[in-house]
Parts: C-alpha cells; structure tokens; sequence
C-alpha cells in the first residue's frame, strides 16, 4: 500500500451552496485546521484486504452474520427472487454468503477482481484491518481535506461531474436503479486507478465505494476532533464519505466533496469499503 504524505493546512469544511440534504448538515462552513499525516492513495484491495485474512485468519462481520446486502444488478436475474429485499430498497437483497470474498454470493469470488475495493465490511473490520496494518481511518476533517486535493470545487476536478467531456469518477449514469448505461465503463465497482487522481495524488475519493471515518454521524464540524477519540460507541452511526458507484443526482448527490452520510458499524454492502491513514512517516 503506497501512501501520500499530505503537508498541515486549513481550508473551509463544508458545502457553502446549500446542495446537501438538511440532515446531512453539511453547513454552515467551518475554517478547519489539519496537522500533517499520510493517506493511503487508494481505498484498501480484495488483493490487500486477502493477504490481512490470510496471515490472521480473521472473519469478518458478513462472514459471521452469514450474509450481506448485495445490489440488485450484481445477482443473476434467475437468482434475485430467491432473496429477501430491504424495504423502500427493493435495489438491496440479503444475500446468503454474500461477503467480502463472495462480494456477490457465495457461487461469486475476487480471482478476477483483486485489484477492486474491498467491500462488505463494517467499521469492525476497518478498524481490524488498520490495526494489522498499523493505520488509522480517517476523520472526516481529514478524510474532506485530502479529498479536495487542494481544491475548493464542488468535486475534486471541478464544479461538474462530467467535466471536458470525460467522466473523473465512477457513479452511476442511467435511470435509477433498473438501468445503468455504464458510461463510465462500470455497473459495479472499478479497479482503484480507473481514473486519474487528485491534486493530491489520491484515488477515487469520489465515488466508486462509500470509505468510513472514525467520527459519529452528522455532528457539528467543531465536534469531530474530540468525537473521534472517544471508545467505539456501538448504538450510534459512524460516518461514511465519498459515495458509490450507485450514486445519481435523481436519488443520491452525496459524491459531492462536502457530502455527508453515515452507517451504522455493523453495515456490510456492495458499496462500502475503508481507506487508511497513519502519521506523517507512518510513526
């Protein structure tokens, strides 16, 4: 894993537009100091996330729970009536076996997709892996202000998401969820380097998988430094940032940099996956 050492700064945290959702509070803008660390330049891999399971023997939450939510899509058409769906979400299945090396059922394995995010793993496993690795998740301070790869913009590369007729991240194009014209060259997840970094030589902080942070759900910005030092708290939701490749702006427009959301720590899904952080020189 290759990590980018990112200097101390201050930068304005938060959506000056008012584009999010109210819940979400992503404003007012706070002015935000950050020390130096690194983080990695991509979320962790199927290949990554193998070797850790391999020398540790460690099971995961959908591995124990024995099943995780996988996207409609991502299941054969003759096996999607055989599995329960989340209601309102009827995109979502419960599928038996689905897990981080069966991301899409148990008949399903990551041979030929190592070089993808890891995904189907809660904040357990996040922070099981980092302690292996000897990282860290992010904050949200740190996870918005490596995001923004110096930048001000609504996304990493500008203020729109396909900008200079190319796409910069994979979401979802389409009418959603039935119908992804997969402009972007993707219905899932794509490898980690599909599309060129930020200004801060950071992969894929826009869409792709949703990466969690070590902060409590919608908190106020100024709370966030000393809510992330606090014991993990299993009743609340922890915060997710990024968005997925099943974002669209008819249902979900939090791939934008300033966007906020939340899970709580025992979610496992098609989406979600982590990126890692350490101190400046990896002490």
């Amino acid at each position: 894993m290759n990590y980018i050492p990112l200097k101390a700064g201050t930068f304005q945290m938060g959506d000056t537009e008012n584009r999010g959702f109210i819940e979400d509070h992503e404003s007012p803008c706070v002015t935000k100091e950050v020390q130096a660390f690194e983080m990695a330049e991509t979320t962790v891999t199927n290949e990554e996330f193998k070797r850790f399971v391999d020398e540790t023997g460690y099971q995961t939450t959908a591995e124990l729970i024995g099943d995780s939510y996988v996207f409609h899509l991502l299941v054969s058409p003759e096996k999607r009536e055989n599995y329960s769906h989340v209601s309102g979400s009827s995109w979502w299945l419960l599928v038996p076996g689905a897990c981080w090396k069966h991301p899409f059922g148990p008949e399903s394995s990551i041979e030929e997709i190592l070089d993808h995010p890891v995904v189907h793993v809660s904040l357990k496993d996040a922070l099981a892996y980092c302690e292996w690795a000897g990282a860290g998740l992010p904050t949200e301070t740190q996870w918005e202000y490596a995001a923004r790869g110096g930048t001000s913009t609504q996304y990493p590369w500008g203020e729109e998401l396909e900008q200079d007729g190319k796409y910069h991240a994979n979401t979802w194009q389409g009418e959603f969820p039935n119908q992804n014209s997969e402009l972007d060259g993707f219905l899932g997840t794509a490898p980690v380097k599909s599309f060129e970094p930020n200004g801060y030589g950071l992969y894929q902080m826009i869409g792709n998988v949703w990466e969690w942070c070590i902060n409590h759900r919608g908190i106020p910005f100024e709370d966030i430094e000393a809510n992330a030092e606090a014991p993990l708290n299993l009743e609340v939701e922890y915060a997710i940032r990024g968005g997925s490749f099943l974002c669209h702006c008819s249902y979900c427009n939090r791939y934008r940099v300033a966007a906020r959301n939340g899970s709580p720590w025992n979610s496992t899904a098609s989406h979600l996956g982590f990126r890692c952080i350490r101190p400046l020189g990896g002490q």
